[in-house]
């Protein structure tokens, strides 16, 4: 039983071998395919996908007449934080948002542009805006601050909460990231590659050699039979006749 988990683990090791002698004998066509992909995924991001950027607007949800001492008065703030979650990305609020701006938007359209975070510890809710344009992201951000501090006021009988920071619209796109989708463009050509020249090599039944022999049919081989002269001239002939073919259209 040894002998024979000792022979198989060296017939994987020599087909292993045998794979990446093959991968490596193919290196150019690697890099060539690799290059390929890394091209059309670069071309795609750069002038296919439209840039996708962010704005923020940020509240701060803390009453002036709450005191910041108090552990009881931060567990509050950090209790209306998670109600306003809900409320900032209710109906009511993104509704008003499209009537005020004349945004071309559903309600549930606009709700898939705006993300909310409630940083941790804190009693911070940012509220930011995914758009083509920068200015539109900013205006829509800013406006959403604006509506659902005056619906917490009037609603929830709450004082509004302060919005300490407004979008922006002077930042770089946040999508697609043309480099990270270039690199993973050559990665999956080269991959694909490797993988098909893996597949071709260990579905290649042909017999070339007396060791192939060996391997794939387990027969021992005794001898070989020689080519007569006459094959051996027309295959001579042969090549000659194909290397003036060549020459003569050149």
């Amino acid at each position: 039983m040894e002998k024979e988990f000792v022979n198989r683990e060296e017939e994987m090791e020599i087909d292993l071998l045998e794979l990446l002698s093959e991968v490596l004998s193919h290196w150019k066509m690697v890099v060539l395919i690799a290059v390929l992909f890394a091209g059309i995924f670069f071309g795609y991001s750069k002038y296919m996908i439209v840039p996708q950027y962010e704005s923020s607007s940020e509240l701060y949800v803390l009453s002036k007449s709450t005191s910041i001492t108090s552990l009881a008065d931060l567990q509050m703030g950090t209790n209306l934080t998670n109600d306003y979650v809900e409320v900032v990305l209710g109906r009511p609020v993104l509704e008003q948002v499209i009537k005020n701006q004349n945004l071309d938007y559903t309600a549930k359209a606009l709700k898939s542009k705006v993300t909310l975070v409630n940083p941790d510890n804190s009693r911070i809710l940012r509220i930011t805006v995914t758009d083509a344009s920068p200015v539109e992201a900013k205006r829509i951000a800013d406006e959403i601050a604006v509506v659902a501090s005056q619906f917490i006021a009037e609603k929830m009988d709450q004082e509004p909460p302060t919005i300490i920071q407004q979008g922006y619209a002077d930042g770089e796109p946040v999508s697609p990231n043309i480099k990270k989708n270039t690199v993973l463009g050559g990665m999956l050509g080269a991959v694909l590659v490797v993988m098909i020249i893996c597949i071709s090599t260990l579905m290649n039944d042909t017999i070339m050699t007396p060791a192939d022999m060996e391997k794939k049919v387990g027969l021992t081989v005794l001898g070989s039979i020689p080519l007569e002269e006459k094959e051996l001239n027309s295959i001579k002939k042969s090549k000659k006749s194909k290397k003036r073919k060549k020459s003569s259209r050149k």
